[in-house]
């Protein structure tokens, strides 16, 4: 039977409290101070604490600091006449589980410790993904062991030293600009400046003067002379992002500096001699932009020298535990979270699942989210976001259903965990067997857990246990939820 344990000076609130959640299956024990809630921490090993911040000696938020020493990973949930903000932010800032006000709703507050119980029980499971040491980890570390990606650093090796100018190609967010610098770092020109250009963040004149720099007076607001990233760049390497978004101007000006290495300032009359390589990217259909006229087909042939094709994530699934250790590591360092150990086994679950639309970029986003989100040592499903929790574990929306309805492709699932080389299939696989089956059943009875427990064949106590497993949100329209 889960234990909690109550601190609270106030005897209304301990009784209260005692006698709703006893009523509900939980055991509960109760100090009125400081001491009291450290000793019984120490002795009786709660599974969650409900803390008064406005105790008698020593405040709540100290007895907190204590009992971070004493267990990190048990949830404490802050309760207080008070409902300040200043409170609240500073509980929260110490990586409290949660904040409720007097008077408590009981109701309320049962569903808060489902959940926290929940994310005490993953807690004490080892980590599935234990964390790297952040001084072991380089910022831009060009990371990856799939077959997909041998290829690419393959590629990378055979090129890197020849003086041709390379295309990546790939999806939004995969990683491009790393290759330009893996392809940098590796050339002969590693001694010279690397410079990347955005091609689709600039508008036409502003992108053409940041490539070309421009000569004092040329335009409305050129109030001194510039210099352009290919002067600038003489004798080293420069990257153009997203080149399939130049204008017929720029793009002109590129291929004759790509043909002469030569060309003028916007405004100015001196040619100007310089020695670059050019590395191009793009996550656009270049052959398509060619025949409606909208690139040019001259341009296209002189960047696709060597052309690198880099995978999207969902290609390529091994890799996600070594980019998931790898980003941890830096958010763990940048966001100042010493504390964190990895990720629980329900939680690499979901991220190997998840479909990753947004590739790498997308990944690194989500564990700087879960990081800050996560208020104990390990990363468990209740602190990633809500996109991969409902995106996850084979669920898809095939011929467009009604709206957050669940669909399963089980077959679609177990290709990819066989394919990532899955060691429990089968747990897996009930899983998300489980999610559609509940989902499905409530939304059926509109919510009713009796009646749902009723066509299930089970107890209302199991169906409360898997609404709170799995984040199902249960009001007028049922939904997996976070």
């Amino acid at each position: 039977m889960p234990t909690v344990l109550v601190v609270d000076d106030d005897r209304t609130v301990l009784h209260l409290v005692e006698r709703g959640l006893t009523e509900q299956g939980l055991r509960v024990i109760t100090g009125r101070n400081a001491d009291d809630g450290l000793q019984l921490v120490a002795a009786e090993k709660p599974d969650v604490v409900l803390l008064d911040i406005m105790l008698p000696g020593p405040s709540g938020l100290d007895v907190y600091r204590r009992i971070q020493e004493l267990d990190r990973r048990l949830p404490v949930i802050f309760i207080t006449a008070g409902a300040g903000s200043e409170t609240a932010i500073q509980a929260m800032q110490l990586g409290a589980y949660d904040y409720v006000a007097k008077p408590l709703d009981l109701g309320r507050l049962k569903e808060l410790l489902d959940k926290a119980l929940e994310t005490r029980r993953l807690m004490s499971v080892p980590v599935a993904l234990p964390m790297t040491s952040p001084t072991e980890v380089i910022g831009d570390l060009f990371v990856g062991r799939s077959r997909e990606m041998l290829e690419v650093f393959k590629n990378v090796g055979r090129v890197a030293r020849q003086s041709v100018t390379v295309l990546i190609r790939g999806e939004s967010g995969s990683g491009k600009e790393l290759v330009a610098r893996a392809l940098y770092q590796h050339s002969d020109r590693r001694e010279g400046p690397f410079m990347a250009v955005n091609c689709a963040a600039l508008p036409d004149t502003l992108l053409e003067s940041e490539l070309f720099g421009h000569e004092k007076g040329s335009f409305t607001g050129a109030d001194r002379r510039r210099i352009g990233k290919f002067e600038q760049c003489n004798g080293g390497t420069l990257f153009l992002d997203e080149v399939g978004d130049m204008s017929p101007l720029v793009q002109g000006k590129v291929l004759r500096l790509l043909q002469e290495q030569r060309f003028e300032r916007v405004g100015g009359n001196e040619t100007i001699q310089t020695n670059v390589r050019l590395i191009a990217a793009t996550n656009r259909d270049l052959e398509a932009m060619v025949s409606t006229s909208d690139f040019r087909a001259d341009l296209f042939y002189r960047l696709n020298g060597v052309t690198i094709f880099l995978p999207p994530l969902s290609q390529r699934r091994e890799d996600i535990p070594l980019l998931l250790q790898h980003f941890l590591a830096i958010a763990s360092r940048e966001l100042n979270k010493p504390e964190i150990e990895g990720l629980s086994p329900e939680a690499l679950r979901l991220l190997e699942a998840y479909d990753w639309p947004g590739n790498v970029r997308e990944l690194q986003s989500v564990v700087r989210q879960a990081l800050l989100k996560a208020t104990g040592p390990v990363i468990v499903p209740e602190f990633l976001p809500p996109e991969v929790l409902h995106g996850s574990s084979g669920m898809s929306k095939p011929g467009a259903p009604e709206e957050g309805h669940p669909e399963i492709d089980l077959r679609g699932f177990v290709e990819r965990r066989l394919n990532s080389g899955s060691t429990d299939l089968y747990a897996e696989a009930v899983e998300v067997m489980e999610r559609y089956l509940f989902t499905r059943v409530l939304r059926e009875t509109g919510g009713n857990q009796s009646r749902a427990a009723e066509i299930l064949g089970i107890t209302r106590g199991k169906v409360r246990d898997r609404i709170a497993a799995f984040h199902i949100s249960v009001d007028t329209n049922v939904s997996i939820d976070d």
